[in-house]
Formats: structure tokens, sequence, C-alpha cells
């Protein structure tokens, strides 16, 4: 039945039927998934599945082992298709932990949003456009702005520290894919050349002679890669420093690996960390990657509720907007939902997918995401609604409307700063230029594309 209030305006219902373009709350179940069926790993037990080791040393690290441990569920086509695109494309070697492949559905493996994005088949890409012909191996250009090597200083007051150039798990759109993991057959990897504990010590001795620096995020790679013992080594002397305000551990590993956060040691050494965080003054938090609903998982959010409970302040989660993702409001209202209802993850940033080579298929337009952040507005705590943020190549993170300019023909937006990088520190005209972005060439007109086309022609002869 349909009714008014007094002001005249009808209500939202009409009868039973609302209607909301999206209804909360998700219908996504918040249980682990059985991993038993799957038939490589049926008789797996509990005991086994909740071991960081067992995960560790099950985790998938080649065609073979995927296909065994899909066994009959692999669809026809599919295994061929991913090993083609290792061969063909890939930039980021395999290595998948269990938990991270349990999440997938084992029903429709060809459209699952978690296989999409952790294991790439050649199918999955655009056949004209896997990448864009402005694409970088360093895109964000990283090593340009390394006060110390791995030490990256773009913003005035924050740092990025690299500790480490591996992870317990490779996804192909990996920001850093110039550094991080295992050679490919196309891409050959950068290696830091310092040895760690001089690297460290240097990025300490940098921070310490900083004063304008507050804010460290602690990253890699993955900060689980570390043992223990060595995160603490260098957490501890960096919250001793005066002008550190806030640290931020980066993990994708808290979603793919929790396991791992939920070994004694590693708690006891996080509980340290808060304890000294604490008595400095310094706010700590966990920063993690989770990109789909499916991923947030019972296990997940135990290991979620540990680290909260040891007094760090929040647990907020960095995702990357891909295509076939997340990038449908329903997806991306569902995962964030999930996020704060069942773990107690704050949504943060939703970065659109950087430029690397061989990333085209998984990017957006920057009209779409600009469409995304319209369509998620109001249905959120305002508070926990995830920005939808382009990290402009030379600028940083910048909300995507915060554009001056857009070419939308040939899908060139154009962007300005407020700071300088240490890369043009000494341009007088620095916070005048306009810094460009590019939109997925096969989300232009004919007449974009048609332009593209003839840029990278010419730009091979």
């Amino acid at each position: 039945m349909t009714g008014e209030n007094v002001a005249g305006r009808k209500h939202v219902f009409q009868g039973e039927r609302p209607m909301q373009p999206y209804i909360y709350p998700p219908k996504r179940e918040f249980v682990e998934p059985d991993w038993t069926r799957w038939p490589g790993w049926a008789d797996v037990t509990k005991e086994e599945w909740e071991s960081a080791l067992w995960q560790r040393k099950h985790s998938v690290k080649s065609l073979r082992e995927l296909a065994a441990v899909w066994g009959d569920k692999a669809p026809e086509g599919l295994l061929d298709s991913i090993d083609k695109d290792a061969r063909v494309n890939g930039t980021m070697s395999m290595l998948i932990p269990p938990q991270m492949i349990n999440c997938m559905n084992e029903n429709d493996l060809w459209n699952d949003p978690v296989r999409r994005y952790m294991i790439p088949a050649f199918d999955d890409r655009h056949p004209e456009w896997p990448s864009h012909p402005k694409a970088e191996r360093d895109s964000l250009h990283e090593a340009d702005m390394w006060a110390v090597e791995g030490l990256t200083h773009r913003y005035p007051t924050k740092v990025l520290a690299e500790l480490l150039a591996t992870c317990p798990q490779y996804c192909g759109h990996c920001t850093r894919m110039d550094l991080v993991g295992n050679d490919t057959p196309n891409i050959k990897k950068y290696r830091f050349n310092m040895k760690q504990p001089e690297r460290w010590e240097a990025m300490l001795d940098y921070l310490r002679r900083t004063p304008t620096v507050r804010d460290v995020v602690v990253s890699g790679g993955d900060v689980a890669n570390l043992a223990p013992s060595q995160l603490e080594s260098f957490v501890m002397p960096l919250l001793d420093i005066p002008n550190i305000r806030d640290v931020r551990l980066a993990t994708k590993a808290l979603q793919a690996l929790p396991q791992h956060f939920l070994q004694d040691e590693v708690l006891a050494t996080l509980d340290r960390i808060a304890k000294r965080a604490h008595e400095r003054g310094v706010e700590i938090a966990v920063h993690t990657h989770v990109n789909h609903a499916s991923q947030v998982t019972p296990l997940f959010a135990k290991a979620v509720r540990k680290i909260l409970d040891m007094g760090y302040r929040d647990v907020r989660n960095q995702g990357v907007l891909l295509r076939g993702v997340n990038s449908d409001s329903h997806d991306m209202l569902d995962l964030c939902f999930m996020l704060l209802d069942c773990a107690k993850v704050m949504p943060y940033y939703f970065y659109m997918c950087d430029m690397i080579p061989n990333s085209e298929h998984w990017r957006l337009s920057v009209r779409e995401a600009q469409r995304l952040q319209h369509d998620i507005m109001g249905y959120l705590p305002g508070f926990a609604t995830p920005r939808v943020v382009c990290d402009v190549p030379f600028v940083g993170k910048r909300w995507v409307h915060q554009l001056v300019d857009y070419d939308k023909v040939r899908g060139i937006s154009y962007w300005t700063k407020n700071y300088k990088t240490v890369v043009d520190m000494d341009d007088a005209d620095a916070l005048e230029k306009r810094y460009t972005f590019y939109d997925p060439v096969y989300t232009l007109p004919e007449d974009g594309q048609r332009y593209w086309a003839e840029y990278a022609k010419s730009n091979k002869e």
C-alpha cells in the first residue's frame, strides 16, 4: 500500500517491496567456507587449516599445484588460459594461500571476482589493449622519490617504508610489480642493493634527521613476511623518534593469511608494539587490503578482533578498484558492510588501479570511478564511507572529483597539487603545472581509441 506523510511526500516503501537501489543488509552469509569442497583439500583437518605453517607450506605456487587443488572444479579452458597469461602477460609469479583460494566460488571460477584478480587468465584481458601506451613499471615513480633505498618521501609529512620485497601472496594488479616478488617470463624484478639491517638503519636515521615527517606507513611487500623479531626491531626504534606521531602497519595477509596473526609469537609482538606506542603517545593502526565481500570470513574477523583488543586505533581497509571485482555499487556496498558489521574493519580508500603494464582490463575510467563514488554515498556512515581516489603520478592521492580538466574523448584527466616532492623541489612551477592520468583506451569513444592506436603505432616505429 502506498502512503504519504504529513509533508505530502511518498514513503520509500511500496507494499512490502523496498524502492532503494541498494537493500541492506547484504545477503551473503558470514561463514568460513568449507575448504573440503576442493578436491585437493578434501582430507584437510580444522587444525591443519588454522595452522599458519600449513597455510604457507600449501600455498599454491604453480599451475600444477592449482590444478591439483581445483580438481574437477576447474572449468574447461581456464587452466590453459591462466598458463598462457603467465607466459604472455604475467607480471607477478603465482603465490596464493589456501585461505585466499577458499574465498572463490568453485561453481563459477571463470567469473569469480577473487580468481579474476588473484589468478588472471589470458581470456580476461582486453584483446587489443592489455596495457595502456603510457603504462610504466613504477607508475607512481616511487623509486625516484626514495630518500633512502625503499623509503619513499612523496608527501610533506608522510613516508612509506618498504621493509621487504616479498608477500605471502602475489596480486596481478600490484602497484610495486617492478620490485615485489620473483622474476616472471615478462618482468625481471629490481632488487634492493643495500643489505637489510643497514637499509633499515638508514631509514630510521633519515626520520630522526627529518622532523617534518610525522607519519610512517610500514609496508613492503607485506610485513607478514617478516619474522616477529624483525618487525619489532624496526618498529620499536621508530616509535621512539620524537617527531613520529602515526604509524601504520600494512598487510594484505591479515585477510589472505589470518592464521599468521593468530600465532602466539606474532600476537605477543603486536601487543608489545601497541604498548610502546601508547607509552609514547603515538597512534598506531593496521591497514589491510580486501577487495570483495567473499573475503570477509570469521578467521579474518578473529584476527582483526585480536589486534583491536590490544588497543590499535583501527584496522582500516585500502582496496583497489577493479573491474569485475568491486566496480559495481552493490558489490562495493556489500564489501563495506561486511567489513564494518562482521569484521569491525573501517572502509578507508579504494584506489583506482595504477597504470602498470598489463593492468588495463582491471582499470576503470575516471568518470566510472566518479559514478561509483556517487552511487555509494548515503548508505554507509559518513566516517566509514570509503573515498575513491586516483593516485596521480608525481602528485599523489586525489579524490576522483578533484580533477581540474578532463578530455573525455582521449581519456586524459588533468590534476594539480599543493606540495612538492623530492623530484620537483627545485621546480618553481611545480604547483602551477597540470599532471595527467589516462583512462583505459577501450572505454573511450571511437575518436579517442583511434588517437591512441595512432599514438601506439608511432611510438613503435
